[in-house]
């Protein structure tokens, strides 16, 4: 238990990376890989290729869809013959022939006649029924009449419409030579007559289905031992459909029962190579992001995350595959590590893809390209200005580089497909969402990125406008910090920002007893006369303590507290020191001493220095030039003899530049300036 216990944390990243692996082979298409790389218009690079095996000719998409439309174009469409409109229509004619011819007082055989031939139109009328309206699903002229259970292929023009009834009364009339009565046989029919003859859905559609099943998705076959392309000849048109259908027809004959087991095996130890190249990386270049167990499995979840997305839009429809926005992943890195751990965890989840990705050498071509974008332009991503035109470059290489690409496959701009350019805009819309997913990922991870640390920076801030008001003195003491801490860790390449930050919190502890501390005694009256200095020391060396207990009831991040933590180091109090050994030769050190620990960064450091001689600065009386030169070196230097800098990453060139800085910005501060004459 004991030896878990001291290695729980390389356990940890054991279960994590096996777990990684697991989920994504698990996320894989299930299928083998073909062993030759191949693009069109492009030489093929490998050894005369022949026929393993007798496959199919696959026919592309845009052919099927083109069959399938003529199909559509020339099918015949069903329509039903209703007989019981036809009876329903024949008793109201009686009736209604009855009220409209008696007004004319006609004799009987003149009565007799005329219902006949109205008997005739009505029969003329409905010989292949009457329609409302053609439903045309297709471009023929011709339909099928479902009539007693038998189908009849008729002609449109054929069957009566509601528009051309009265043609049909006319054309009896004329030939009866009745042509007087038109319009009363107008009148009669135009009230009686309904379309009888309607469009059958189901019998159509079931119909139509049946002829696209029907269309074949191979044309030809290659019989095994064929010479299928030679060594150097350049992949064209039908070279690239027979390759790609030899492609389909391998990776499913390979994905079997029998090879299941090998295939994933194979996958495994190669996603398992990619990722342990990423720890190695992490242990011996970012040591200290590969101790922290929370940021590893940040990293892990990135590339997770965007395996999953990838391989399931590959699964939907592979075409929107540069839909997903890959570029987040080293956008948020760079975000919350540095650029090159960003490209780095970059180019391995690209490796992982290659797997799965049609057309991987484009593909990943691509996204290193958008990538290196990623990492060059995106700064000061609190400034959105910044992101929207890192995104419009990111966009315009994915554009740029699918041009180049296609008129290297096709040799020329036809087939140019739009789509594909709205794609890319639709990547760099999405790309956008990376600030709220930022804010997301701070909250989960604990992490914090410049968005926040400028949130932070705000002196109107309810932590800072508390310590302005308890600890005036204090306040502004932290104020003149920071903007000496920020200038120093520009002048070396530092974290401005995050230093800024750290030096407006670093004394916050100090609201709990704030009349102890020298720049709020806005009186004469000294609280620690009342004290013995080892309480004096005490309550100094608490406001460390307090700072941090204040800190994390107000949520500030882990990072900002390690300033609060680290600001004084091991260094001792040492007037209080000096009191107590006026009073007791045998003095216990550690008594006067912060409690640590050492900086342990660049921008902790920086803050040492800055807090430390801003503080004793205050002692100077009249400051000269020469004054403030060998007071810095004093203070830094005392600093350095105590070794408080032994941990942090900070070289002595370095050291000298914050020096300068320092200096410069204490002269500006007490701007020595001539005396103006009374």
């Amino acid at each position: 238990m004991e030896k878990i216990y001291k290695n729980q944390s390389l356990i940890y990243k054991c279960f994590l990376y096996v777990g990684t692996i697991f989920l994504i082979v698990f996320f894989f298409p299930k299928g083998g890989k073909f062993k030759y790389e191949f693009q069109k218009g492009k030489p093929w690079q490998y050894e005369n290729l022949y026929a393993p095996f007798d496959f199919s000719i696959k026919k592309d998409v845009s052919e099927i869809e083109a069959e399938k439309q003529v199909v559509k174009n020339n099918h015949v469409d069903y329509y039903n013959y209703d007989q019981e409109v036809v009876k329903a229509v024949s008793n109201s004619f009686y009736a209604d022939f009855e009220k409209t011819f008696n007004s004319l007082n006609l004799d009987e055989d003149k009565y007799s006649y005329l219902k006949s031939v109205g008997k005739e139109i009505l029969k003329e009328l409905y010989a292949n029924g009457i329609i409302k309206k053609a439903k045309v699903t297709s471009k023929t002229k011709t339909f099928f009449l479902l009539r007693n259970n038998e189908a009849k292929e008729l002609e449109f023009k054929n069957v009566t419409s509601l528009q051309s009834i009265d043609k049909t009364i006319v054309s009896v009339l004329r030939k009866k030579q009745l042509t007087s009565y038109t319009a009363k046989y107008k009148q009669l029919f135009f009230d009686i007559v309904k379309p009888n003859v309607f469009y059958n859905d189901n019998i159509s559609k079931k119909s139509l289905n049946e002829e696209l099943a029907k269309i074949s998705v191979t044309r030809g076959t290659v019989d095994e031992g064929k010479l299928i392309i030679v060594k150097g000849e350049v992949v064209e048109a039908e070279n690239y459909k027979i390759l790609d259908s030899l492609k389909q027809e391998f990776e499913s004959e390979l994905w079997t029962e029998n090879n299941y087991y090998v295939i994933v095996s194979g996958y495994t130890i190669l996603v398992a190579l990619v990722l342990l190249m990423l720890l190695l990386f992490l242990n011996k270049y970012r040591a200290s992001v590969y101790k922290n167990n929370t940021k590893v499995t940040f990293i892990f979840f990135n590339i997770l995350l965007m395996v999953f997305v990838t391989t399931m839009v590959i699964k939907y429809n592979e075409a929107y595959v540069y839909v997903v926005p890959l570029c987040i992943l080293p956008l948020i890195l760079k975000t919350f590590f540095d650029a090159r751990l960003g490209l780095f965890v970059h180019v391995l989840t690209l490796l992982i893809l290659g797997f799965v990705v049609p057309n991987s050498f484009e593909y990943i071509f691509l996204q290193i390209m958008a990538g290196i974008v990623t990492i060059l332009t995106v700064s000061q991503l609190y400034k959105r200005a910044n992101l929207f035109i890192s995104v419009g470059q990111i966009t315009l290489i994915y554009i740029v580089g699918y041009f180049a690409f296609h008129i290297i496959h096709e040799g020329n701009l036809n087939n140019m497909r739009a789509i594909t350019f709205g794609v890319f805009l639709l990547n760099g819309m999405i790309t956008l969402f990376v600030q709220p997913l930022i804010y997301i990922y701070e909250k989960i991870f604990g992490l914090v990125s410049d968005v926040s640390l400028l949130e932070l920076s705000d002196t109107n801030s309810k932590l800072l406008k508390e310590l302005s008001n308890k600890a005036p003195g204090t306040f502004h003491h932290s104020l003149q910090v920071a903007n000496l801490a920020e200038a120093a860790a520009q002048e070396i390449g530092a974290n401005a920002m995050l230093v800024r930050v750290g030096a407006l919190y670093h004394d916050i502890g100090k609201m709990k007893n704030p009349t102890y501390f020298t720049e709020n005694q806005v009186t004469n009256v000294n609280p620690h006369n009342e004290q013995t200095p080892i309480d004096s020391a005490r309550i100094i060396i608490n406001h460390v303590i307090d700072g941090i207990e204040i800190a994390r009831k107000n949520n500030l991040p882990d990072r900002v507290i390690d300033f609060i933590r680290v600001h004084h180091g091991t260094s001792k109090v040492y007037y209080f020191y000096k009191k107590q050994t006026e009073i007791d030769d045998n003095v216990n050190e550690d008594d006067f001493r912060y409690p640590g620990p050492l900086p342990f960064s660049k921008e902790t450091a920086i803050l040492m220095m800055a807090d430390a001689v801003e503080a004793a600065s205050k002692s100077l009386k009249n400051p000269t030039f020469l004054m403030i030169d060998e007071f810095v070196d004093k203070i830094i230097d005392g600093q350095m003899r105590a070794n408080q800098y032994s941990n942090a990453n900070i070289t002595f060139k370095e050291i000298v530049e914050i020096k300068k800085v320092l200096k410069l910005k204490l002269t500006n501060i007490y701007h020595l300036r001539i005396e103006y004459p009374e």
